[in-house]
């Protein structure tokens, strides 16, 4: 049996959904009960990422874990949130006594501060490093294809993608359905002995510059521009659009990480860490999305 916190998420319910598919017993765990039971062939479990009891019992009997931090957008302190949440469940997996966890980190996790919400992921791989008895593969991808949902609004109402990283700063972008992939075959394979870091890079770095040209092509505006931001210009449109202004913040500091390449891969790119899915192909979906806005 394997236990999948964030299962209503990208990345979580992308692998319940594999892992059931593989004839796997799943426990599913999120806030939302309703949304847990559309996972067909889940054991949900609802509750809050930061209660450590709730936690460890839906880990007790676990022959493996997918743990994260799981967002909140709203949070008055992101950080303090973060750290609930990481100390709920380093405190769950040892009284579960879990002997195989994947983690959900970051690229740049190696950074202890000044990278915005990864330096909270910086904290959970120290957490969950210190656990006894305990395997544990922290996963570290890159910046997110999904994360461009954000802009669609934008784009429709403005016609422009804007952000606080500088145009000319090549990320390592990834689709969220390949770090699953990658934390599937972890959690089935259970391979990993001690505390074990892999990069997921996506098929390439891509600019901010170069991701709106792509979309623009996928939606029919091949002019579509990509407008750099002020830092205090992005906080202030972030919280326009519903984010707590300390949610907004990290967010921007996290921006500015990116821009002074503190956020950055340590391997290096190769065959083990470069996934593939391609941008230009999810930019489809995108488009998709765009269009039935």
């Amino acid at each position: 049996m394997i236990s999948v916190m964030g299962a209503t998420g990208h990345v979580g319910g992308e692998i319940a959904r594999r892992l059931v598919k593989a004839g796997q017993k799943v426990r599913t765990l999120g806030r939302s009960r309703e949304k847990l039971a559309a996972i067909q062939g889940g054991e949900a479990h609802a509750g809050d990422a930061a209660d450590a009891s709730y936690l460890a019992s839906a880990f007790r009997g676990a022959d493996a874990v997918f743990t994260l931090l799981p967002p909140d957008l709203h949070a008055a302190d992101y950080r303090a949130l973060q750290d609930r949440q990481g100390e709920a469940v380093a405190r769950a997996v040892r009284e579960a006594g879990v002997r195989h966890v994947v983690l959900l980190s970051s690229v740049g996790a190696d950074q202890p501060s000044g990278t915005g919400p990864i330096a909270g992921l910086h904290a959970q791989e120290e957490r969950l490093r210190a656990l006894p008895d305990t395997n544990v593969l922290a996963l570290r991808p890159g910046f997110f294809f999904e994360n461009f949902y954000a802009s669609l609004p934008v784009v429709k109402h403005q016609g422009v993608v804007g952000d606080a990283v500088k145009p000319d700063v090549a990320l390592p972008m990834i689709a969220t359905r390949d770090i699953a992939a990658a934390a599937t075959e972890a959690l089935l394979a259970r391979d990993f002995r001690g505390f074990v870091v892999r990069e997921l890079l996506g098929p390439r770095d891509l600019t901010h510059a170069e991701a709106t040209r792509i979309i623009g092509s996928a939606i029919g505006r091949p002019d579509l521009p990509y407008v750099p931001l002020p830092y205090e210009d992005m906080v202030g449109a972030l919280v326009a659009a519903g984010l707590s202004p300390n949610v907004s913040s990290q967010y921007v500091e996290m921006s500015r990480a990116f821009n002074e390449g503190r956020v950055r891969s340590l391997e290096g790119r190769n065959a083990s860490n470069t996934t593939p899915t391609r941008f230009e192909d999810f930019a489809l979906e995108l488009a998709q999305a765009f269009r039935a806005m």
